[in-house]
């Protein structure tokens, strides 16, 4: 069996580590089951993308030989040209070009890990198609949750989560049938900031909100970490992606990253998934799935844990993960702003012209200033987007 795999964002973390696992997945010669043999199934990599890490992208191409290589920033194109010369490649270029891959008949899998609303064209795009979207990225949900889903359930597009936690609640919600479901509980590491106070929190340095205790990150998700921004985007999409109503969604602290998530069913079960912080296996679970076989991720080891501790969260100094409840609720365009907002913000906040605490304090000006609109189309969606990015950077210094 053969899978032809395009990955989106193929120079980041998730892009690596991707192409990693599929080099392991290629090196198994058989699978056995018991009795049963069966030939191993093939990834070919049919197309690689990045935004302007061009030097990493024709080094990748290189090594993997795929038909299309696409840049997203169009001024790069030149020079990914002159990288890849001598390769039997066609280069693409500018923002469409993801698009443009993500309709290629020639692919089986769409794995996006594009941050940011850029890629959300193409993974709809790909839902339309009818192809295997594998989303590693919490933005097509967020941004589009309503409009994302239905358009796979029309074109019967398979959506798959890559990310650590949505990733454990899908392999949890193997256990059951899917109402016999009583509710999902999102774990997090509670960031570098946990145990602190709000009065303690509001003066934290870039340095201190970049040091991640668990997980090694790119910088704008570690940010996200530090907030608890992350897991109030996957409040939201846990319910766009699972059907689940907000109610019924839950968040626990758990520092040592070892429970990625947890389900439980009505009976009372609680089924959860636990393994080392390495996002190695859940990339890996999405691309092999419905099969499992071996890989490259590191084996848990419960006795060298020790143990494992869950709290409550501190709603009160974490005041994204509240909003995103209510974001969740409202739904529409509400979820759109909060996430723009947010990638503004915490832009302003790397750069060093804000403060911490101020990417919490101008999301919620953008969310108590925006008129929200439900049901609404991609359009609609992308204008939202770009409002809340330019209210932030009014905001930023008004305020």
């Amino acid at each position: 069996m053969l899978k032809r795999i395009a990955i989106l964002g193929s120079t980041g973390s998730i892009g690596k580590n991707a192409l990693r696992v599929i080099d392991s997945l290629n090196s198994l010669l058989v699978t056995r089951d018991s009795s049963l043999e069966r030939e191993k199934t093939r990834y070919e990599i049919v197309a690689l993308t990045a935004h302007s890490n061009v030097e990493l992208l024709a080094e990748q191409a290189r090594r993997y030989k795929p038909r299309f290589v696409a840049v997203t920033d169009a001024d790069y194109v030149e020079q990914l040209r002159k990288l890849t010369g001598g390769l039997d490649v066609e280069i693409l270029g500018g923002p469409g070009s993801l698009i443009e891959i993500a309709e290629l008949e020639g692919v089986d899998v769409v794995l996006t890990a594009v941050v940011g609303a850029a890629g959300l064209g193409a993974v709809l795009a790909a839902a339309k198609k009818g192809k295997t979207l594998a989303i590693a990225n919490k933005e097509p949900f967020v941004i589009a949750g309503e409009l994302l889903t239905k358009t796979a359930k029309e074109n019967s597009a398979q959506l798959l989560p890559v990310d650590s936690e949505h990733s454990a609640i899908f392999q949890a919600m193997q256990s059951g049938r899917r109402e016999e479901v009583n509710k999902i509980i999102l774990t997090s590491s509670g960031g570098p900031f946990r145990k602190m106070s709000i009065e303690e929190i509001q003066n934290v340095t870039l340095e201190q909100a970049l040091s991640h205790p668990v997980w090694d990150m790119g910088t704008k998700i570690t940010v996200d970490s530090a907030t608890m921004m992350n897991k109030a985007l996957e409040i939201i999409e846990a319910h766009w992606l699972f059907d689940m109503a907000v109610d019924k969604i839950e968040v626990l602290i758990h520092p040592e990253s070892i429970v990625h998530s947890l389900v439980e069913f009505v009976d009372g079960s609680v089924i959860a998934q636990l393994g080392r912080p390495d996002m190695c296996l859940p990339i890996q679970y999405a691309l092999t799935y419905p099969e499992r076989v071996a890989g490259i991720g590191e084996r848990l080891r419960l006795e060298e844990i020790g143990k494992l501790t869950f709290e409550k969260p501190n709603f009160e100094t974490f005041r994204a993960l509240s909003l995103g409840f209510e974001v969740a609720r409202t739904g529409g365009t509400a979820a759109v702003v909060f996430n723009a907002a947010n990638e503004a913000a915490v832009q302003e906040f790397l750069a060093g012209k804000i403060k911490f605490v101020r990417i919490v304090e101008l999301i919620e000006h953008c969310l108590n200033k925006h008129n929200v609109k439900i049901s609404v189309t991609l359009e609609e969606l992308l204008e939202a987007d770009a409002w809340a990015r330019k209210e932030v950077l009014e905001l930023a210094y008004s305020v």
